[in-house]
């Protein structure tokens, strides 16, 4: 493998600059190429880092090791499985896909050419960081509010694709269980599809979830509640305030980790090193994503039947 993997990101948009940033400062990576239908875009953002913009995506895909696809979502599937029968590793941002079908695209043909995809759920580092995933106990019940102001970004799919999403995998992530029943309502507004959000999930294991997110509201809110059979853990991720009642040395300040200062970088180092063979996996596999997308569009389902 070469001593420096060439990066690629499909989509020159916001994220397609935050990722192409990536593959220019990570160690062990450079920045080869851009693509987006956009020409003008696709050169701006790939020159900012000396690299060259593409037009032409079987041109760009011969001139990259690995590919982050951060188009819309729309497109996700149709970047990813390109790149993987171009035989490229990707890095797909959340969400995996926007429908179960085009997920399973994604995972078929990694599976067939033995390929890594991983994606983009990096508020798992936060949990990491803070030490959740080490606590021998299963939660009883998660309550979490994610709420941010009115925003162009990621239009193209309802809040629960563009921010519960973060929040069902975590609940996915933290329980063993299966989910077994959701309820959910949601409010349509300045978009055109869901604005706002809340859902509630009961696991096989008796495990309740609460979702509340909002890309509607007047200020930025995220805070989490977990309840263990041991005490409780309560997270304002915005003030940073933390209290812990379960008896387990859990990390007040998770903030300060180096995944929880740069989850984007962190995230990226974390696929290129599955790539490398150094690492066993990525934060998020497709797999655990799937998921994730499964109980998101359950939720749509319910507000829609709701």
């Amino acid at each position: 493998m070469a001593a420096k993997l060439r990066g690629g990101v499909i989509g020159a948009g916001v994220f397609g600059g935050y990722h192409a940033r990536q593959y220019a400062t990570l160690d062990g990576a450079t920045l080869a190429g851009v693509y987006d239908p956009d020409g003008a875009r696709a050169a701006e953002v790939a020159g900012r880092h000396g690299a060259t913009g593409y037009t032409d995506l079987a041109e760009f895909l011969a001139a990259v090791d690995v590919v982050t696809v951060a188009s819309p979502a729309v497109f996700h599937a149709d970047g990813a499985v390109a790149a993987l029968q171009a035989g490229k590793p990707v890095y797909v941002e959340k969400p995996l896909a926007v429908s179960l079908r085009d997920a399973d695209r994604i995972m078929d043909e990694a599976a067939r050419r033995k390929l890594i995809v991983a994606c983009g759920h990096q508020e798992r580092l936060f949990s990491q960081a803070i030490g959740l995933f080490d606590i021998p106990e299963q939660p009883l019940r998660m309550e979490a509010l994610r709420h941010g102001p009115e925003s162009e970004r990621s239009l193209d799919v309802s809040v629960v694709l563009d921010l519960m999403i973060h929040d069902l995998d975590l609940a996915l992530a933290l329980c063993k269980g299966e989910p077994l029943a959701v309820e959910a309502e949601g409010v349509i507004a300045y978009s055109g599809g869901w604005d706002r959000a809340q859902a509630e999930v009961t696991f096989d294991t008796g495990f309740t979830a609460t979702f509340d997110a909002s890309r509607m509201a007047e200020g930025r809110k995220r805070t989490m509640k977990l309840v263990y059979p041991s005490g409780e853990l309560e997270i304002d991720f915005v003030s940073r305030a933390f209290r812990n009642t379960t008896g387990y040395p859990l990390n007040a300040d998770f903030a300060e980790a180096p995944g929880s200062k740069d989850p984007l970088g962190a995230s990226v180092a974390a696929f290129l090193a599955a790539v490398r063979g150094d690492a066993p996996r990525p934060i998020c596999t497709a797999q655990e994503a799937a998921l994730a997308l499964d109980l998101a569009l359950a939720v749509e389902q319910a507000m829609e039947q709701g």
